[in-house]
């Protein structure tokens, strides 16, 4: 397996200055690649109970990490404030993500705020929420009477000792699948299960997962091991590629191929075949999520806000532009419109494609940030 290099340093730098072309708000928004904006990622605390080895792992988020000061966190009504903006600008999803974003106290009370707006055309959004499943038991009903649509949870074994090992905190599956059980019932779906995949860890897990939730009206969907942040010792012989995921599960289950379900989707979609050999939606489908081999940058239409009001244009970015400064500088909604407007129209990001042409090196040094301070 090798020595895991794994860097001390805090990511958290000065915004970058924001681009002086600033188009007013428009639906028709697009960046240099001609991607549109259409969904904002939202990190709510750079918290977690966790401490998975691929987002943060313990060596580095110990008990004396400086996780950020609760003044430096945007307050739910800021981040209602800039939500709205975005909405002018064409957004029509948002999610809520960390750290583990049931850690915000009272996070029910920003989706009552979220649910509240409407798109220029009257529409109600898409909330979302991505979670540990952790908090979940107690908390689906609180969250589906605030207005919150569904929700994604990261489970990555169904193996309790596999799973434990992974989480590094002992947190046991029967506690993730009983929160799952009570988002269901609360009427909080379709629900998504995401399984991160590293080669030598759960791979073996694949199937047991695939089996469980067959059938079960959830999607469940596999991600490779990225290099995202700075401190998860990321290696490229620990990624197990989709291509092989799919050959383990066409090995065990008749499985047809499903069209995007929406523009920018990130997952390729394959269904449970029924006796027929068409999909039967009944037994639901699995999902392939490629960012390392099979890199989707050329329509990504997601921007991330972190927890302290900086906006990302990429998962794998190591800066963002300051737009808390905005908001508590005293800027109008139409300053700070157009500087949404002007960064999401420089916006040239496309990592993975490079890694994947081996035009830039993931290992180079060069400090993107974490993971579990914007949001997966």
């Amino acid at each position: 397996m090798g020595e895991r290099n794994i860097p001390l340093i805090d990511q958290r730098t000065a915004g970058l200055p924001i681009p002086a072309a600033a188009p007013a708000p428009s639906q028709e928004l697009t960046d240099t690649r001609g991607r549109p904006l259409h969904d904002l990622r939202i990190s709510v605390t750079d918290r977690c109970n966790f401490r998975c080895t691929y987002c943060m792992p313990k060596e580095v988020f110990g008990a004396d990490y400086p996780y950020l000061p609760h003044a430096s966190l945007l307050t739910f009504e800021e981040i209602t404030r800039l939500a709205r903006l975005f909405i002018a600008h064409g957004v029509r999803k948002i999610r809520l993500t960390g750290g583990e974003p049931l850690l915000r106290k009272n996070v029910e009370g920003l989706i009552e705020q979220l649910a509240a707006l409407r798109t220029p055309d009257g529409e109600p959004l898409d909330i979302t929420l991505t979670t540990n499943g952790s908090l979940l038991a107690r908390k689906a009903r609180a969250l589906a009477a605030a207005g919150l649509r569904r929700v994604t949870v990261s489970l990555d074994s169904l193996d309790d000792a596999v799973f434990q090992r992974m989480n590094d905190v002992g947190f046991p599956v029967r506690e993730v699948l009983a929160g799952i059980e009570a988002a269901q019932a609360a009427g909080l779906a379709p629900i998504k299960v995401n399984m991160v995949v590293k080669r030598g860890t759960n791979a073996h897990e694949i199937v047991p997962m695939a089996r469980h939730f067959r059938g079960s009206g959830m999607a469940l969907r596999f991600i490779e091991y990225m290099d995202v942040g700075a401190t998860n010792g990321w290696r490229m012989d620990e990624v197990l590629p989709s291509a092989e995921v799919l050959r383990r599960l066409q090995a065990e289950f008749a499985l047809v191929p499903l069209a995007h379900s929406a523009p920018g989707e990130t997952a390729e979609r394959w269904g449970h075949a029924g006796a027929d050999g068409r999909h039967d939606p009944a037994l639901g489908e699995i999902g392939l999520i490629s960012s390392v081999t099979r890199p989707f940058c050329g329509d990504c239409n997601r921007a991330r806000l972190s927890t302290e009001g900086r906006l990302y244009l990429c998962l794998f970015a190591s800066q963002g532009y300051d737009l808390r400064a905005l908001l508590r500088g005293g800027a109008s909604d139409e300053a700070i419109g157009h500087a949404i407007g002007a960064i999401w129209g420089h916006r040239a990001d496309r990592y993975s494609e490079l890694r994947a042409s081996g035009r830039l090196d993931p290992h180079s040094g060069e400090r993107r940030i974490e993971m579990s301070y914007i949001g997966g």
